[in-house]
């Protein structure tokens, strides 16, 4: 649960936000010892800069902080949450407003964040009085969800496979009273999920589908579907070492899909939820899955593997074809799925899919609302004729490699029927350079702004 926040005193220590274009009017507020101090320590608004101003027993008294204006085109809502590494231990309170007052006080929760599984960190001591009309039991909930997909993406894959995965679902199930399940091993094979179990069956750690369900039956269904894949070599079209390097994160799917599982039982919203997650580590063993193997679905296609390296897909299409025969209300699902995202949009931006249109602006909406990006791409029928595969009915990767995220959207499609209302996020679920209130490492991603949508849909 996070401390970040404290409740009202009346010896907060004020934090007074800046522009370079307000900074002369808020100057002229200060006392002339305060300005002069503040003129001569050079203080002039820039975007992140901090300055601490004593008091006349020399005790920190006021804190300055530069913003972006409001109208550049790159201003970041989130800036505000710098603060939390800069700021001495003691209770704060926002002097004025920044140009988000919500935001500003997410990005100071979201800022606090150290992980500190493996080595002492220097967590952040200050906390913020959350000004007038902002809800902290909500910074709270969506604080404390980014924590919790932060942490599980952090944790290398030694400490975090399949069976570790399945027991942080089995933990966050019994605190809302949630029921659990998971299919291990061969009985993955023998209940008919045999992508999941091709992929995870390399490995000794055995591959399982994880399935919670909360909530009143009868409320509308929304089911969460996360890639779990808790450590990906590519299988024997082995990945290049830069490009393993950082695969301790592919399990950044089902952590999303936990957090934002969090966030709607917190919140107690009116669905019925189910997570499901195909958690498995794509290994190299004698027994691995190989290229132009021809494996059998779920739903009933037969895959050609064009690539073990898209082994994302495979184990997703079971778990979207079990998600499917439920007939959901609505049913999301997240994954690590394509480098072309990231070619094409950076790692910053997740593309998302869907053939509702209603359900696309209501999430970009909520994106751009929750300073949580997202852009849309196209479920381009021309390009599915690229997954045919000549042996089977469908190929895994297209070897053109052109359209990379798109055509694996296209191949989960098939593995949907066309009346679901369904929406695929490609995540990367890493920030690779830290920011203000994103910490260099794991990432909540694309979680909060599904949040948001949930909420306004049955909140």
């Amino acid at each position: 649960m996070t401390t970040i926040f404290a409740p009202p005193t009346a010896d907060a220590i004020p934090i007074t936000f800046a522009t370079k274009s307000s900074w002369e009017t808020e100057k002229a507020a200060l006392s002339a010892t305060a300005r002069r101090f503040a003129e001569s320590n050079g203080f002039s608004a820039k975007p992140g800069q901090y300055l601490a101003l004593p008091g006349p027993d020399g005790a920190l008294a006021q804190v300055l902080f530069g913003l972006e204006e409001a109208t550049a085109p790159a201003h970041d809502p989130f800036r505000p949450g710098q603060l939390p590494g800069l700021l001495p231990e003691g209770v704060y309170r926002f002097a004025n407003a920044p140009y988000d007052g919500r935001l500003a006080v997410l990005a100071f929760a979201l800022g606090s964040y150290r992980f500190a599984r493996y080595r002492k960190a220097d967590q952040p001591k200050a906390r913020l009085v959350p000004p007038d009309g902002i809800d902290a039991a909500e910074m709270t909930r969506i604080s404390d969800a980014a924590t919790l997909a932060r942490n599980l993406i952090n944790t290398p894959a030694n400490d975090m496979g399949p069976e570790d995965l399945a027991a942080a679902a089995a933990a966050l199930a019994e605190r809302y009273g949630a029921a659990f399940s998971n299919i291990v091993g061969d009985d993955l094979r023998a209940k008919n999920f045999p992508l999941i179990h091709a992929v995870g069956q390399a490995s000794q750690r055995a591959p399982r589908l994880i399935d919670l369900t909360w909530g009143d039956p009868a409320h509308p269904k929304v089911t969460l579907v996360g890639k779990g894949v808790c450590f990906d070599t590519g299988g024997l079209d082995l990945k290049p070492s830069g490009s393993m390097l950082l695969m301790k994160k592919d399990m950044g799917g089902a952590a999303n899909v936990l957090a934002l599982a969090q966030m709607v039982m917190d919140a107690g919203l009116k669905v019925r939820l189910r997570v499901l997650i195909p958690a498995v580590e794509n290994a190299v063993a004698g027994n691995a899955f190989r290229p132009l193997d021809v494996l059998p679905s779920r739903k009933g296609p037969t895959v050609e593997i064009g690539n073990t390296d898209a082994e994302g897909r495979l184990v997703l299409a079971d778990a979207l074809a079990l998600a499917d025969e439920d007939k959901p209300d609505l049913l999301i699902d997240l994954g690590t799925l394509t480098g072309a995202a990231r070619v094409a949009l950076g790692p910053d931006l997740p593309p998302f899919y869907t053939n509702d249109d209603g359900l696309a602006d209501d999430l970009s909406r909520s994106a751009r609302e929750e300073n949580d990006p997202l852009w849309r791409l196209p479920l381009w029928p021309a390009y599915d004729k690229w997954l045919d595969s000549k042996v089977a009915d469908i190929n895994n990767a297209p070897s053109n490699g052109f359209a990379g995220s798109i055509t694996c959207a296209l191949f989960l499609q098939r593995f949907v029927e066309p009346t679901t209302r369904w929406l695929h996020v490609d995540i990367y679920g890493w920030t690779p350079t830290a920011k203000p209130g994103r910490p260099e490492g794991g990432e909540c991603q694309a979680a909060r702004a599904i949040y948001q949508l949930l909420s306004r849909r049955y909140g």
